[in-house]
């Protein structure tokens, strides 16, 4: 009896516990954290979201460090209805043993503590039957459409009343199965990025079980609580709203009807029509509106279009191109809006207070700061397939005026190389070097200069894809409405203005002007560090909604939605969240290397490497030529 009572007052402490954990202040919970734990593991109710960009150190992952608050745990009352007491006791059997097999391994820990310090009271059913929760959470899912969710993924089960305690104990652990998988996928996505390409890296971090169930316990809050795990940023509730619109056949977000009029062809007095900027738009291609000229761009687009759609492939805007255009593929605009809204939720929940955004499908680079975009032009992309410039949230530490140009070894390995085995002379005459170590790897760069294919400035946001943006000698690509011509950095239009406008943002007191720059271009290496470093997205966004409320819709030069759905509409959708391998991302970067059988010379001597591999050509000097670098921080 003694140890009964024993027991009796433990479970009692462990309970008040809980209640002063969840009432406690922040910095009154950090300073008795460690007092609390050793009596009872208390589950943190917390919801984690995304790390920002601006919380990631080069000496660790992202880790959150901002938490929204959550519902404290509802408790249950002193006496269980019998039914319910029941059901507990079946929950306990479950989640302590080794027979449960709906909630995962992984999860398993973390739901068993949220419901022992419950006791193992049901959250979902009440005296036998659904309760108040149970309702809201199926009201709330049978709507997720709305989120671009799909209703038919988080099927809950029936709560038969009059069941056995083992049916509606295993219904109670369904239906917060069911609650934990929405919370992921509506935090960090559906379709795991992997799944859609091997050049995509993104910090995901999926929400705490416990966390999540701890925000619903309160039944009045379950779609406020459920809904905050969708993504926060003006853009995704932009793209929500125009989702809402389409659905509904309504304001711009609905496709706009290509008239009927004369034939448009390629000719040697470029056609005009008004027609050519709504046609434009709806093949997702760039241009200004008041551009009505049928240019090849155009063309080619029709082409490809008349091509998907068994149609003369001519590159003509015939009328039956147009009827085809306005036939019963205008369900088109709500799958990019889809997949867009799915590669928000891959994003850092917080962007940063100044950060940059680059659109690959726009071609456009912008500076925000406050909200507010502060800055934009044009870029030059990665050319699609192996070049294509890669998805990432990276932070920019410096800028680097006068740089050299370390090429790839994806690079060398596939076109230097080979190039050189056919003309030894190709490197000296675009002002390349090339030295090779002992280990057999090689190094190919070119000197700073007004001939650096990096141009002048380069800003750097280290990544594992070795990508960054830069200057480039070579202006005419940016006169071009599709602009995807690069290895996958990302060439900037005016790079001198957009490092005056990152500095005084970062380095403020610094007065770094374009005038100031240019001064300092020379044969010598600059690194400016930035004292407030900024956080660089790259995203990929073929639907977004403009600073006048309208819907964009852009080409999808890199296939990224077309992926998407596919996975979506196929059997891989039974797992699309679930990360996969991708060898070719972690292979695309080794060092180039020289073959096993290269034999060297004594002392290393010039001309080794030429005339293994070319049988004889000009010499070269091992190291290369030394570069003068300094660094300028605060």
């Amino acid at each position: 009896m003694h140890g009964l009572r024993f027991g009796v007052l433990l479970a009692s402490t462990a309970i008040a516990l809980v209640f002063a954990a969840r009432s406690t202040p922040a910095y009154a919970v950090a300073d008795n954290e460690k007092a609390i734990e050793a009596l009872v593991p208390v589950p943190d109710t917390t919801i984690v979201p995304p790390p920002s960009t601006t919380e990631v150190t080069p000496a660790a992952k992202p880790s959150p460090t901002t938490a929204a608050p959550a519902s404290p745990v509802a408790q249950p009352a002193t006496t269980l209805a019998e039914a319910d007491q029941q059901i507990a006791d079946k929950l306990r059997e479950y989640l302590t043993g080794k027979s449960d097999r709906v909630i995962d391994r992984k999860s398993r820990p973390a739901v068993d503590a949220f419901y022992a310090a419950r006791n193992y009271a049901p959250l979902w059913i009440d005296q036998g039957n659904a309760g108040e929760r149970a309702k809201a959470v199926a009201a709330f899912l049978a709507k997720v459409d709305a989120d671009g969710l799909d209703p038919a993924d988080y099927v809950l089960p029936t709560i038969k009343a009059g069941a056995d305690a083992a049916a509606l104990a295993e219904a109670e652990l369904k239906y917060t199965a069911t609650v934990l998988t929405y919370a992921r996928h509506a935090q960090i996505g559906r379709v795991h990025y992997s799944r859609i390409s091997p050049d995509i890296a993104f910090t995901l971090v999926a929400p705490e079980p416990a966390d999540v169930l701890g925000s619903v316990a309160d039944a009045n809050g379950i779609a406020a609580a459920l809904e905050r795990f969708n993504p926060p940023h003006a853009g995704y509730k932009a793209l929500k709203a125009k989702l809402a619109e389409l659905r509904a056949g309504k304001g711009d977000a609905a496709p706009k009807r290509i008239e009927r009029g004369p034939v448009l062809k390629l000719a040697k007095e470029a056609m005009q029509d008004p027609r050519v900027p709504a046609l434009r738009e709806r093949l997702g291609l760039a241009g200004e509106p008041a551009n009505t000229t049928y240019d090849k761009p155009l063309a080619d687009a029709v082409k490809k279009f008349q091509d998907a759609r068994g149609l003369s492939a001519t590159g003509t805007l015939t009328t039956a191109t147009v009827d085809a255009l306005n036939g019963p593929k205008q369900d088109r605009a709500a799958d990019v809006i889809l997949a867009n809204m799915e590669r928000w939720r891959w994003l850092p929940r917080d962007l940063g207070k100044t950060h940059v955004v680059v659109n690959i499908p726009d071609f456009t680079l912008k500076v925000v700061s406050n909200g507010a975009t502060v800055w934009t032009t044009r870029i030059v992309t990665g050319q699609p397939g192996q070049k294509a410039t890669p998805l990432l949230s990276e932070t920019m530490k410096y800028i680097t005026v006068n740089p050299t140009w370390n090429v790839p070894p994806s690079i060398i390995n596939n076109e230097y190389l080979p190039a050189l085995q056919q003309d030894p002379g190709a490197l000296e005459r675009i002002g390349l070097k090339l030295e090779h170590n002992r280990d057999g790897t090689v190094r190919i760069y070119q000197p700073p200069g007004e001939r650096n294919a990096l141009g002048r400035i380069r800003f750097n946001f280290p990544n594992k894809f070795l990508v960054y943006q830069h200057d480039t000698p070579d202006k005419h690509l940016f006169a071009r409405d599709t602009r995807a011509f690069s290895h996958g950095c990302m060439r900037v239009q005016n790079p001198d203005k957009y490092a005056e406008v990152l500095l005084s943002l970062a380095n403020p007191k610094d007065g770094y002007t374009v005038d100031r720059l240019h001064r300092m271009y020379g044969a010598g290496e600059t690194d400016i560090h930035l004292q407030t470093p900024i956080p660089v997205h790259i995203t990929y966004q073929t639907a977004y909604v403009d600073d006048a409320g309208k819907l964009v819709i852009r080409g999808d030069v890199y296939g990224r939605d077309a992926r998407y759905l596919a996975v979506m509409k196929g059997d891989e959708h039974r797992v699309a969240d679930i990360g996969v391998e991708n060898r070719e991302a972690n292979t695309a970067n080794r060092p180039a290397r020289l073959p096993e059988n290269y034999s060297y010379a004594s002392n290393n001597r010039e001309g080794s490497v030429f005339g293994w591999l070319f049988g004889g050509g000009p010499q070269y000097s091992p190291r290369g030529q030394s570069v003068q670098r300094r660094t300028i921080s605060r």
